[in-house]
């Protein structure tokens, strides 16, 4: 930073700043001093790792495990000459890397276009001259210009300020606009939220404007620093080798560690999500049982090893292997990746998916989330008159959506307790006369030479002010722009929602000022003082009017009356206390209060604001906003998406728990996440402890220790004024509780925990940082999304393990029948193959594929948001999915093998023929009569299994227990019809590769059969019967269930409620925590329902 300061320019006069940094306020600065600060700092953009390079995801893609043992077997095969096999085996190769270099690649492409989207620039000063230039070339000491609308380029020290604000929520998570000064600070302790003379890069100008000096780009900014301390990868404890530090061992002790980390992450061991790991690991196992294999092969040979021998162990090693899993799995996700990008879901990282489906608690913002991000007036109240709510208001641009209802108030000020009665959605208007209480205003009917039905004054009067008292724009424009809607909006979002609310009776800006009403003068918006005022010119009225809004506690204060006409009181201590009353009522239920008052102006206004003098302008304000009426209040909400509560509430009977993350005040955001249904309405349905742990300020979370966070029955489900530090203190108790958490954020400040959680979800509208350290990104930044992308994720889950027990039962069967097969010699002493390696490869690579791409296409089930999240720990590998793979696999090695025996020793009295295993000659026909037939078994019985394998519990033949046809078979089956279609056309296949002369015996190693079709088709007779069986068995007697189902909705009210609450929080807590998810029990984290 040129001539940079010691302390910071937020502490320094305008006069100071300006000489560090060497510019001139009048002409900016010169061209030669552009160039050479061009020079010396890098362009003005944030290093957020952008894309990742093509290479380094093809690479990754090539050391991954299963393809490593792939590489290993091929290198065997062409070692010993088997060219035929080695070729195949590279083809598996190229096709696995292909298809998940494509899919990754493809996502990186999509992340590329979103942050292509935005391209800003900024008005800067140079040579005397205002100039447009690109964000990335704003430097340090630069002069900018800032209006409504801007994006910030860089770091500003605003100088000139003229009613203007900054939506900073992106930076610090508060979400009402900042209003920024332009005088120097004293304070040196203060946060990057309370500078209020700084403007932050990649924040935004909602009103007003200004000018100031760049004091700091590109990775200096604030945002930068976030942006860094994301993209620092922290090396693991434990891996230092500072023997001075740790003393002389550390040194060895570090270094085996890090190679231990090193050979972990490039196998695949130590690195991705719990399924890659089980993936690597069930690779290498798989390696190691294929030595084993190789081993056994050799030693029945008594290690003499010629090529026939060494070919036969390759075989039964490739049949252990399930070449198409990597690419079955990676299609399959490339599938589930399809789907959420219709449902506004982009994965960055593949590995995000199958960790969607173990997502045991979500850490989701609020603002803009879980709440539509726009304000609302979801209260009016009149003082002595009547209270006004809005009612289903989806739209908070668009006056015509909703309702509006009132009911009288009591003389006293208080409230009445309304009428309950159910309404239709219908547009409130103007000209409306209120007879009865709690009714909807129905425009009355007139003629038309009649005049306007007169609306109570003290309602116009305040819709009077809430509409001149207002910068922001509501206009109905003719054609609806691209998100079809007609009106459209400009401002602030707390002006344009009582702006909005005036629009609701025909009582907007621009009409009010058609019918004569003139602006005179106008005191802006002061954080200092909390309000603003306008003062207008009337039609008809020989006096100007004074218009005033702001904070409750400022306003009131100016006010001397209540009310206007007959019912006017004098402001007493006592009213005070009742319109705070009020205020503490609206702000209970999640709102933002403002007070509106005016005042008669005596006769015309025609002060003037002094140049310069500020004392002057003071004391000119102060007259002006003295001796006010108060006219009412307005409570002003962030609402609901409306589909945020169903959402959270599959949420809960899925056991996921909701944890509401906010920058907002503790009340709000509690009545917001009652709203929602993330903590119930009546808290004292819950036991104490836990009601007293579920809400909690951030400050008061930062106090506690690590072991008091961890002694906590629950942690907080909402955790209001969250700072960034508490965002990650808050993954890490959910991580020494044994969770696995997603957690959502748009805002640079929300990189850091993004980065940190088990899956990053930004928001689509976000920032680059925020969406660079995120796995997921929600292009329509709902709520709802996410819900869906986890349901997604379930659904995928299931399908794989439904596909990895279709592909490894299929390879235990190989195996099975190629190890027994080393007892069949031929009259040269060797082995021979009751089925060839092309056979092996052939079904491993063709039959099982297709089969298993259509089961990881199958519909997700009725209760896959009804059960728990899946075990990470466990992950895909259920009790239930290794042992059916061992049932299923040794039922299908013992009928494959009973048929090569029968045809072997009952139609040919055990006559192998010479060399079978590398060519056909007439001794060889029974062999390869005997090979075609179980080759043709075995294809069917694992086609087959794909059926069975819809539902690991359910027959086959009653799929859908709902469906009324006596004989619901084909009708479920034909459900997914690329699974249907892979089964009946994987079956037809057989026939070629059987009958086509050259190929079956020179390719495949087997001839034509006939009578041998009869043991197919009866094995798979015995196959199906079989699997059903078990079945049965498993249905009957509660064999191996991973997970029981949560029944039912549940009632609404409170005690209902709160026993909701507690049923599915013990999921993750109230009777579990304390068991399995404390720090230190190093205890399994179970999930059944039945105990409890």
């Amino acid at each position: 930073m040129a001539g940079e300061a010691e302390r910071h320019p937020f502490l320094l006069s305008i006069q100071d700043v300006v000489n560090n940094f060497g510019t001139d306020m009048e002409r900016g600065l010169s061209s030669a001093q552009v160039v050479q600060l061009q020079e010396k700092y890098p362009p003005n953009e944030l290093d957020v790792g952008g894309a990742i390079p093509w290479y380094k995801i093809f690479f990754r893609q090539l050391f991954n495990a299963m393809i490593l043992v792939l590489f290993f077997a091929m290198a065997l095969s062409f070692i010993v000459n088997d060219y035929v096999e080695g070729g195949v085996l590279a083809a598996v190769i190229i096709l696995n890397v292909s298809i998940g270099f494509y899919q990754e690649y493809g996502a990186e492409k999509k992340m590329d276009a979103l942050r292509a989207l935005s391209s800003p620039s900024a008005t800067v000063l140079r040579d005397g001259k205002s100039q447009v230039i690109p964000n990335a070339e704003v430097v340090p000491g630069e002069i900018v210009s800032l209006k409504m609308g801007d994006t910030i380029p860089a770091d500003v020290r605003l100088f000139e300020v003229m009613n203007f604000s900054a939506d900073e929520q992106s930076l610090t998570g508060e979400s009402v606009p900042v209003d920024k000064i332009q005088e120097p600070l004293e304070d040196e302790e203060l946060g990057i939220g309370d500078r209020l003379n700084i403007a932050y890069g990649t924040t935004v100008v909602r009103k007003g404007r200004g000018r100031g000096i760049v004091i700091a780009t590109g990775m200096k900014t604030e945002v930068g620093k976030i942006a860094a301390s994301t993209s620092k990868k922290n090396r693991k404890a434990g891996r230092s080798m500072n023997y001075k530090k740790y003393g002389k061992r550390q040194t060895v002790v570090g270094l085996l560690r890090r190679i231990y980390d090193f050979f972990g992450k490039f196998l695949g061991l130590t690195e991705g999500t719990p399924l890659q790991r089980k993936l690597s690991k069930l690779a290498y196992m798989l390696f190691g049982c294929a030595l084993l294999l190789a081993v056994v092969v050799f030693a029945v040979n008594r290690f003499s090893v010629p090529n026939e021998v060494i070919i036969y162990a390759i075989s039964t090693g490739i049949a252990i292997i399930p070449e198409s899993l990597v690419a079955v799995l990676t299609i399959t996700m490339v599938v589930a990746t399809t789907v959420m990008r219709k449902a506004n879901v982009v994965v960055r990282d593949l590995s995000a998916l199958e960790a969607l489906g173990g997502v045991t608690n979500i850490c989701s913002d609020k603002t803009g989330t879980l709440t539509q991000g726009a304000m609302i007036v979801k209260k009016a109240w009149v003082p002595k008159r009547t209270t006004y709510t809005v009612h289903d208001s989806k739209d908070p641009n668009d006056p015509t959506v909703g309702r509006v209802t009132y009911h009288a108030v009591d003389p006293n000020g208080t409230p009445a307790e309304p009428e309950k009665r159910d309404f239709d959605q219908e547009r409130s208007a103007s000209a409306l006369k209120f007879d009865v209480p709690d009714e909807k205003f129905h425009p009355k009917p007139k003629k038309r030479d009649e005049d306007e039905a007169t609306m109570n004054p003290e309602l116009e009067a305040f819709l009077l002010t809430a509409a001149l008292c207002n910068l922001s724009t509501v206009r109905h424009e003719t054609e609806a722009n691209a998100d079809g809607r007609k009106w459209q909006t400009t401002g602030e979002p707390t002006e344009i929602a009582l702006h909005v609310f005036a629009h609701r009776f025909n009582k907007g800006k621009k009409a009010i000022e058609g019918e004569g009403w003139k602006q005179i003068s106008e005191f802006p918006f002061d954080s200092s003082i909390k309000r603003m005022s306008v003062v207008y010119d009337g039609p008809g009225r020989d006096h100007s009017m004074v218009f005033t809004k702001g904070a409750v506690e400022r306003v009131i204060d100016l006010c001397t009356t209540v009310g206007i006409g007959e019912d006017a009181e004098d402001m007493t201590e006592v009213y005070k206390e009742q319109i705070l009353k009020q205020m503490d009522e609206f702000a209970s239920q999640g709102q933002r209060v403002l007070a509106l008052a005016s005042r008669p102006w005596e006769g015309r206004y025609t002060e003037k604001s002094s140049s310069g003098d500020i004392e002057s302008d003071e004391a000119l304000r102060q007259r002006v906003e003295t001796g006010l009426t108060l006219l009412g209040l307005a409570g002003i909400y962030d609402p609901p998406r409306r589909e945020t509560k169903p959402a959270i509430a599959e949420c809960s009977t899925a056991g996921i728990r909701v944890h509401m993350l906010t920058g907002d005040h503790p009340a709000t955001a509690t009545a917001i996440a009652k709203e929602v249904g993330i903590i119930p309405h009546n808290l004292s349905t819950l036991p104490g402890d836990v009601a007293n742990a579920v809400i909690q300020k951030a400050t008061d979370f930062d106090k506690l220790t690590d072991d008091e966070i961890d002694a906590l029955p629950e942690l907080p489900l909402v955790l209001a004024r969250c700072a960034p530090d508490t965002k990650s203190r808050m993954i890490e108790a959910l991580r020494r509780r044994n969770a696995f958490m997603a957690m959502t954020g748009d805002g640079v400040n929300d990189a850091p925990s993004l980065s940190r959680a088990d899956v990053g979800i930004a928001m689509g509208s976000g920032s680059d940082v925020a969406k660079s350290a995120s796995k997921i990104v929600l292009t329509d930044d709902k709520f709802n999304s996410i819900v869906a992308a986890i349901r997604e994720g379930r659904r995928m889950f299931n399908n794989i393990q439904k596909f990895i027990l279709h592909l490894l039962s299929s390879n235990v069967g190989e195996v099975i029948l190629l190890i027994a097969g080393l007892g069949f010699r031929d009259q040269t002493g060797y082995s021979v193959f009751p089925i060839s390696p092309l056979e092996i490869l052939w079904i491993n690579m063709l039959t099982s594929s297709f089969p298993a791409f259509g089961l990881g296409r199958e519909q997700a089930s009725r209760e896959v948001m009804r059960k728990p999240p899946h075990d990470k720990k466990r992950g895909v590998f259920t009790n239930q999915i290794l042992v059916d793979m061992l049932v299923y696999g040794l039922l299908m090695g013992i009928l494959t093998l009973m048929t090569f025996v029968i045809v072997i020793h009952g139609a040919n009295n055990g006559e192998l023929g010479i060399d079978c295993n590398r060519a056909f000659s007439p001794s060889c026909e029974p062999v390869f009569r005997a090979r075609a037939a179980v080759f043709a078994e075995l294809t069917w019985l694992i086609l087959v299994s794909a059926w069975e394998f819809k539902d690991l519990r359910r027959s086959m033949f009653r799929l859908n227990p709902d469906s009324t046809s006596k004989f619901p078979l084909f009708q479920d089956l034909y459900e997914n019809k690329f699974l249907f279609w892979a089964v009946v056309l994987g079956g037809v296949s057989v026939f070629p590769t059987v009958y086509i002369p050259v190929l079956n015996t020179s390719v495949f190693k087997h001839m034509a059969i006939s009578w041998e079709w009869s043991l197919v088709f009866g094995a798979t007779i015995i196959y199906i019967a079989g699997v059903e069986l078990w079945k049965m068995a498993k249905r009957a007697f509660g064999l191996l269930e991973d997970g029981a189902v949560v029944k039912g909705a549940f009632s609404q009210g409170d005690e209902e409620e709160g026993h909701r609450f507690k049923y599915t929080m013990s999921f993750n807590s109230l009777k579990s925590w304390k068991s399995l998810g404390r720090k230190g029990t190093g205890e399994s984290r179970t999930m059944s329902r039945g105990k409890e």
